[in-house]
């Protein structure tokens, strides 16, 4: 609300402030939630680097993997609490620091973190249940067998009882078991049941949880001037300026960068604004019309080098009735995380502390060590919360120059981005064409080809053997890199989240040109790839699996019963381990399409915590979906079209649509949720768009291709 509108209704009616302020008072926390808060121990016993029990009971664990809003610093202990058979509620959660020694893959990315934890976490909890057993029984001289556990209470023959609290300190001196038994999934009490972000109060009320929140004593501010074109050289600058600012501390070069250190951020920033520099490149700089030409080149390149080669596919070509070939196209993307990079790093001449959001800390660490000449040993990592990474906190370069600049000025430096530096100096998802051709005869699909030709490359092993791979006799899979200075890297749903648009578009096509119902095509080429599957181990999908979610996203959308006036589009995909159909309805209002609801169906094994799933799987569809329609950056001579959001087109709350999820029941260990929800997206759309408007649409951002959209 303006200052204008504020003052009108406070002048047109009391009751207007009079509701604000109730609201307010509605904030304040009931007694009893105040009164049922955990009391803190006075004393902590440690069973292992994953948990420590109080002498009251309360036990607190420690979330080792990166949390960048997946949830898992919530998820993954729970996986411990319920093996450990504790009562949540007494549950304190608590962010860990890099520790290779203990801790296995501390990485954020993938999809992996509780498919990889899954077993292991679980250990954790029955190992150090087992143990307590042990120490309780020794005390009461029976046999552990004889012994049982229920939120953190052990119960021994007759009326014996002890909690976890009381023989903590007794069960860490005890030895810990080779082999212990895990629960049964039907005798869950915590997995399985939607537990509260373990950090909501605190982002709610604003406590420091994120990087940007650091506050170190006698810390200083970093913004950093970078070339405004990739692959440009810093010749000179003129930093007079700047220096005479109020704040400034000093400003030194490095690696063809300018670093503004200050007394605050603002004060950094703005002396930055100031500095005149001059920048020289030494060939013709890159822009986007180039890379679209020299794409376009390359998917007509003949290759041999396959990245999947089954049966004979220039025979399939040469025998058929008619052969379907399309071109997709996608641009560059930034990550555009709300919380842009930061971090904070003080080089110390025993020691090196670092912190800050980081996918990937051990990574950051051998590289922060390769900089400054140290022992790794000596290099202290903590992580914080993320507001975003989106692969875009996997690389790095911020801690890089954090700890560059902290050795430099011989200060504890934090490291800011503006929203300009993290939209120009980012790592993006590289421009990606597509050419699929598909040859037909006598109503089948017999051939198969997918050419990709991507800035700096983006294929890799697994997707060739993901879906049609097996369903189609003859398939061939070629991937062509663009070199680029331009620096390229994973996006959210790496590598599917373009291409799930490209196949499932052109399968809908494909069910066009042979008169066959979109989802029976699709399941016809399933049932086909099943015997294949069972016999070739690099397919990575399961066919029944893909089947059972078409199946139930048809039934939940009403497939085929869908109002005059509502058109659905479908797209199933397979992606980190998970097997996801999502069926898109669009609406025609003034005949421009808007997208009314989108239907999901997951697979995705066990599911830990459910609330928890279904917002990972709506922010995926809402992603996948703006992204889509909307995202765009193209490049002028080395330079981004784009530098904060007036210029970059995200998807609006409004444009949100009604997101219905549901999960396949499943006795299957636990994959991938934070990213398989966003590539289907897209193809839902584009394919539910085509249905309301006979369009196709073959290049993203949709609002490319029709004006309407915009």
């Amino acid at each position: 609300m303006d200052r204008r509108h504020f003052f009108k209704l406070s002048s047109a009616a009391s009751g207007g402030m009079v509701l604000g302020f109730s609201f307010l008072l509605g904030c304040k926390q009931p007694q009893e939630v105040i009164e049922a808060a955990l009391e803190l121990p006075n004393k902590w016993t440690e069973l292992n680097a994953f948990l420590e029990i109080g002498d009251n009971g309360v036990v607190r664990i420690f979330s080792v993997n990166p949390e960048i809003g997946q949830n898992i610093k919530t998820s993954m202990p729970m996986l411990i609490a319920e093996e450990l058979d504790v009562d949540w509620k007494k549950v304190i959660v608590e962010q860990a620091g890099l520790d290779t020694d203990n801790f296995k893959r501390q990485v954020a990315g993938g999809c992996q973190s509780i498919r990889q934890a899954w077993e292991p976490l679980r250990k954790v909890g029955a190992t150090a249940r087992q143990i307590l057993v042990n120490a309780a029984a020794r005390k009461w001289e029976i046999d552990p067998k004889d012994c049982k556990t229920k939120e953190g209470i052990i119960y021994g023959t007759e009326d014996l009882q002890i909690s976890y609290g009381e023989i903590a300190e007794a069960a860490a001196e005890e030895e810990i078991p080779e082999n212990v038994e895990l629960k049964k999934a039907a005798d869950f009490q915590i997995i399985g049941k939607s537990k509260k972000n373990v950090d909501l109060d605190k982002i709610l009320t604003g406590k420091s949880l994120f990087g940007i929140d650091t506050k170190k004593p006698n810390m200083a501010y970093a913004s950093v001037l970078r070339p405004p074109a990739f692959d440009q050289e810093l010749v000179d600058y003129d930093d007079s300026k700047a220096k005479a600012m109020s704040g400034v501390q000093e400003i030194i070069s490095f690696k063809n960068k300018i670093a503004v250190i200050a007394d605050s951020n603002w004060q950094a920033i703005k002396a930055k604004k100031s500095i005149v520099a001059n920048y020289k490149a030494e060939s013709e700089l890159e822009s986007t019309e180039e890379h679209d030409l020299a794409l376009r080149k390359l998917l007509d390149k003949p290759s041999k080098n396959f990245m999947r080669h089954d049966g004979d596919v220039a025979k399939a070509f040469s025998e058929a009735d008619t052969v379907l070939e399309r071109i997709y196209e996608s641009p560059f993307l930034p990550h555009n995380c709300l919380e842009p990079m930061n971090f904070f790093a003080d080089v110390q001449t025993d020691k090196v502390y670092l912190e800050g959001p980081i996918q990937t800390p051990a990574w950051a660490r051998s590289r922060v060590a390769k900089i400054l000449e140290r022992d790794e040993k000596e290099i202290e990592v903590q992580m914080t919360r993320m507001g975003g990474g989106f692969g875009r906190r996997l690389y790095g370069d911020f801690s890089d120059e954090a700890a560059e600049i902290s050795k430099l000025t011989g200060k504890p430096i934090q490291l800011l981005f503006t929203r300009e530096d993290d939209m120009t100096a980012g790592t993006y998802r590289p421009a990606i064409k597509y050419k699929i051709e598909a040859s037909i005869k006598d109503d089948k699909v017999t051939g198969y080809r997918l050419t990709e030709a991507a800035v700096n490359g983006n294929m890799y092993d697994l997707i060739p053997n993901f879906f049609p791979a097996g369903a189609i006799p003859n398939l061939e899979v070629i991937g062509h890199p663009l070199e680029s200075k331009i620096t390229t890297g994973a996006w959210r749903a790496p590598y599917t989240n373009f291409l799930a648009f490209a196949e499932q578009s052109f399968f809908d096509e494909l069910a066009q040109l042979l008169k066959k119902d979109e989802i029976e095509l699709r399941l016809e080429l399933l049932e086909q790839a099943i015997p294949v599957a069972e016999k070739d181990e690099k397919i990575e999908y399961e066919p029944q699996r893909m089947q059972a979610c078409i199946r139930m996203a048809a039934d939940k959308a009403n497939w085929g019963s869908a109002a005059s006036d509502e058109y659905q589009g479908i797209s199933a995909y397979y992606s980190h381990n998970t097997h996801v159909a999502e069926i898109a309805t669009v609406v025609l209002e003034d005949q421009s399409p808007i997208v009314k609801k989108i239907v999901c169906v997951v697979d995705c094994g066990i599911v830990v915590n459910p609330d928890a799933a279904i917002n990972q799987i709506q922010g995926g569809i809402i992603d996948g979906m703006g992204h889509a329609m909307f995202g765009d950056l193209s490049f002028e001579n080395g330079k981004p079209s784009a530098s904060n959001f007036h210029q970059y087109r995200l998807i609006r709350n409004s444009e949100a649509p009604e997101i219905e999820v549901h999960f396949i029941e499943s006795s299957v260990d636990p994959t991938g949720l934070g990213e398989p929800s966003l590539p289907p997206a897209g193809g839902a759309i584009a394919n539910a768009i085509f249905k309301a408007t006979g369009r196709r649409l073959y290049k993203q951002p949709f609002v490319q291709q029709a004006e309407f959209l915009g």
